[in-house]
């Protein structure tokens, strides 16, 4: 809540002052006050990285008049996935005008750009905002975003070009214009993306991505990234997220799904948690000396669904056989 909301509802300097020295408010920032009582580190919820990147948003819109976010802060509000993990506060004021602002906010200046309402405030238009933000992500981050806002149908391949125009002539854009040839709509989570990265850069690229497998016409799951092996076998790996490879329910299917997959003996699996993918690259690392082990060698898969040979039988334990 900024200074301007406590006059508006009403609340003085000295009510204000009663409710930060009991502890029920929490200054942020020079007229930006936490009405939640508990600290942020030790909040517990499910989108808990998402809630600290929209608590950095509206921070800046309310540590600045007027204020409009911008850049990164702009796309934690649109919903965009792959952002870093703690946001430094930004906006930006109608017209750039400038105005002292508090510190740990960042003032931004940008010519004109179009803005969109976000409860009652104002940010930046997606492509405005993803120019903005580009040249102060990693490579890892900004393609991550990109390729989120391509699979969730914020952007088209033209709203892609209307970025890329976009990013044209601002500082950082030349390394930025070389990230855009690794986006890729198939990434469903940032963790895909990351793995996708680490194997590019191990130079052993996935032959295929969200590959179906079926077997007599029966479908037997859908993997995030396969090598087709040159012993007709294929190498596959699944990316374990937290929001969407948790719950007993979800195990359970994960489970039915891979003993499908591996009951042809056609497929080697290999997992690995959405949290060890992002956190660095030794996830292409060991997907390469796998792949060096087993003599791979490119071999690009179209998206058609992959047909194995039926499952071999599964033997009963001896106890409950038939006898002779």
């Amino acid at each position: 809540m900024s200074k301007t909301q406590c006059d508006a509802a009403g609340l003085d300097k000295y009510a204000v002052g009663r409710l930060l020295r009991n502890g029920t408010w929490t200054r942020v920032t020079r007229c930006v006050y936490d009405t939640d009582p508990v600290p942020v580190e030790r909040r517990r919820r499910d989108d808990y990285h998402d809630h600290v990147r929209r608590r950095a948003a509206w921070i800046g819109m309310l540590a600045v008049p007027d204020g409009i976010a911008t850049g990164v802060c702009a796309l934690a509000l649109h919903g965009l996935a792959g952002l870093p993990a703690r946001l430094v506060p930004e906006a930006a004021r109608p017209q750039g005008k400038d105005v002292a602002v508090s510190d740990g906010v960042v003032l931004r200046r940008y010519t004109p750009f179009p803005v969109e309402r976000y409860r009652g405030r104002r940010i930046a238009a997606l492509p405005h905002a993803l120019a903005q933000a580009l040249p102060h992500l990693t490579r890892d981050e900004a393609v991550a975003v990109l390729s989120n806002a391509l699979h969730e149908g914020h952007l088209d391949a033209g709203g892609m070009q209307r970025v890329r125009e976009l990013v044209r002539g601002r500082r950082g854009a030349a390394a930025v214009h070389g990230w855009f040839g690794l986006v890729e709509a198939r990434d469903a989570s940032p963790a895909e993306t990351a793995t996708r990265l680490s194997c590019i850069d191990q130079g052993v690229p996935p032959d295929g991505q969200q590959v179906t497998f079926t077997s007599d016409g029966v479908f037997l799951g859908r993997v995030d990234f396969v090598w087709r092996l040159p012993d007709g076998r294929y190498l596959v790996v699944e990316i374990d997220g937290r929001a969407f490879h948790s719950g007993a329910a979800m195990l359970a299917d994960d489970s039915l799904r891979q003993n499908g997959l591996v009951g042809t003996d056609r497929l080697i699996v290999l997992r690995f948690p959405a949290t060890r993918s992002l956190a660095d690259g030794g996830v292409g690392q060991e997907i390469a000396e796998r792949l060096a082990s087993l003599h791979w060698k490119p071999n690009p898969l179209h998206q058609a669904p992959v047909t194995l040979p039926l499952p071999l039988p599964v033997p009963l334990p001896s106890s409950r056989r038939r006898a002779p």
